[in-house]
């Protein structure tokens, strides 16, 4: 999807009316690429997202608030804190033509721009003052620009002009006679050479004129009907010229296909939505909510994957080791072989071969030539007895390993549903106290412990709800009663659900609600039904020797529950 001029402009209009005036309260790390700015404007708090993603760059305002989703601020985040945060919002503006979007604040120290330039495969966010460049998410030096820097303590330039380009909003019929006239290339499309032109006119919009125009996709440009074009052309611009900007997007099976400010004929689906910026958002997915710390969560799942790839190849190694004894065998018969061939056996014979079992071929014995025949013997009789040992020790090895990769498969559980720094943290600690976060070991990065959530039903039951290892052992050992009701998925990696009885007899709705949370938080949130085993608190038992919040319990009754979040109760974390 293609941010061009027109649908720059009208954010341009979107933000004069919403956003200027407004006091920018804080500045978000919210990914790698990407700054948030919360502004209060008209007694309201909104979220600008400013992205400068080289393959999705944007701009638009976010319904919920952005969260910070990288571990440390950004060199680029630093200095708006210092420049912008707790500026104004004076103005908002676009150069001609151009796909770049600035943003003028007065700060804490002085008249500042925000420019953003949403542009693929160049995208850029810069700070500047007094028309030189502060700093910027993605610095271009000479090497990959000689005519247009973009490093700290030189002057912003705008692109060069686009030459040899029509203006839309003022070409006539003629002007589009003599494009097409001009054109020479068999394989060229209609839409092709509208796009490059036209000044402002995306790929989508060029192919919105050309199916007005009664022509197709695919259209080649030797067939374009330069009047009809024209009309086309006129249809559709008359309107963004008096910035009459009709926001929508292109909903189908597959999701939202594409956004516009005006209404799409070319594709079906197509329907207004309130703004720009709610078009957008429903296009790209807003960096908000779980998928906000997206960025965050990447080397804590590679660690995790390494870590569950590498005890899976050991469960399946000790798993082999309790069916196969022939290698311990081969060493046993070795020794005995060689004992029983010894004065046979010459000096610097480097091999044995000898027949064990009448109806067995024949064993090759390798020998040590350093060695007598006693000695060799003996030595093949220490790794036999080395390798029995260890036969012997695969089964605590094989119920440690399962419960570590149990462990794992929870930890991975928790990072799918974790939703703020603390959650993502404790796996990463976790990851680190077992001994699999390969690198430095880091501290504590989101400041504080996360805690269970906390259901309050309108029968007036209290449901504690643990949503990683840590918590499922707060919930479980602390917040939890001996004659209290514990839930838990069956079979799967999730949480720990506890209802408060004080003494009272559940109703079954209570229960179905406290089910379908323990479903809701499990590695089964996406099933539409979900096995839950139910139990008394009295009945769960730590797993001696295992990690946090790995239990087994008995008694249990199993009820199947839809699986459904907090959102529906009066949710809040304690």
């Amino acid at each position: 999807m293609y941010l061009d001029a027109f649908t720059l402009s009208a954010l341009v209009d979107e933000f004069l009316d919403t956003l200027v005036g407004g006091r920018v309260q804080d500045v978000i790390d919210v990914d790698p690429t990407g700054l948030g700015l919360e502004i209060y404007a008209d007694r309201r708090r909104r979220y600008l997202y400013l992205s400068a993603d080289m393959q999705r760059p944007r701009v638009h305002v976010v319904e919920d608030k952005l969260r910070r989703g990288v571990v440390k601020p950004t060199q680029i985040g630093l200095l708006f804190r210092r420049y912008v945060e707790g500026g104004i919002v004076g103005h908002v503006s676009q150069p001609p033509w151009e796909r770049i979007l600035q943003l003028d604040v007065a700060g804490p120290e002085g008249e500042v721009s925000v420019i953003i330039e949403p542009m693929e495969r160049r995208s850029n966010l810069l700070l500047t003052q007094n028309g030189i460049i502060l700093d910027c998410m993605r610095r271009v030096g000479p090497d990959e620009n000689r005519h247009r820097l973009s490093l700290p303590a030189h002057e912003y330039k705008l692109p060069p002009p686009q030459a040899g380009k029509l203006d839309p909003t003022t070409a006539q019929a003629e002007d589009l006679h003599g494009l097409f006239a001009a054109e020479t290339d068999p394989k060229r499309k209609t839409q092709q050479v509208l796009s490059s032109r036209l000044l402002g006119v995306s790929p989508l919009f060029a192919r919105e004129i050309v199916h007005r125009a009664g022509g197709d996709a695919n259209q080649p440009a030797s067939q374009a009907q330069p009047e009809s074009l024209w009309k086309a052309l006129r249809e559709l611009i008359e309107p963004m010229r008096q910035r009459h900007w009709q926001p929508g997007i292109v909903e189908g099976v597959e999701g939202v296909m594409a956004f516009s400010v005006y209404p799409i004929q070319a594709q079906t689906g197509w329907h207004p939505v309130e703004s720009l910026s709610a078009a957008m958002s429903a296009y790209y997915g807003a960096p908000v909510g779980e998928d906000a710390y997206r960025a965050a969560k990447v080397p804590v799942k590679a660690a995790l994957d390494e870590a569950l790839v590498k005890l899976g190849a050991r469960l399946a190694s000790l798993d082999r080791s309790l069916t196969d004894e022939s290698e311990r065998e081969a060493l046993r018969k070795s020794g005995e072989l060689i004992l029983a061939y010894q004065y046979a056996i010459q000096p610097g014979q480097t091999e044995l071969k000898a027949q064990y079992d009448l109806d067995q071929p024949e064993l090759v014995i390798r020998l040590d030539p350093a060695l007598t025949p006693l000695e060799n013997a003996q030595a093949y009789f220490t790794r036999y007895d080395k390798a029995k040992r260890a036969f012997d020790d695969v089964p605590r090895l094989l119920e440690a390993t399962r419960l570590e990769l149990n462990h794992l498969k929870q930890l991975e559980t928790d990072l799918e549903f974790a939703a703020s720094w603390p959650e993502i943290d404790e796996v990463q600690q976790a990851l680190q106290a077992g001994g699999h976060w390969h690198g430095q070991t880091t501290k504590r990065m989101g400041g504080g412990q996360s805690a269970p959530l906390k259901v309050v039903t309108p029968e007036g039951f209290v449901i504690w709800v643990g949503r990683n290892s840590r918590q499922n052992e707060t919930v479980t050992f602390s917040k939890g009663g001996g004659q209290d009701v514990w839930l838990h998925a069956r079979g799967i990696p999730g949480s720990h659900v506890v209802i408060k009885t004080d003494g009272r007899r559940i109703p079954d709705a209570v229960l179905d609600r406290a089910a379908a949370l323990a479903a809701y938080y499990s590695a089964a949130r996406h099933d539409t039904r979900v096995a839950v085993d139910v139990t008394r608190c009295m009945d769960v038992r730590k797993i001696k020797g295992a990690a946090q919040g790995m239990v087994t319990y008995r008694n249990e009754q199993t009820r199947m529950a839809v699986p459904r979040g907090e959102s529906d109760e009066t949710g809040q974390e304690d």
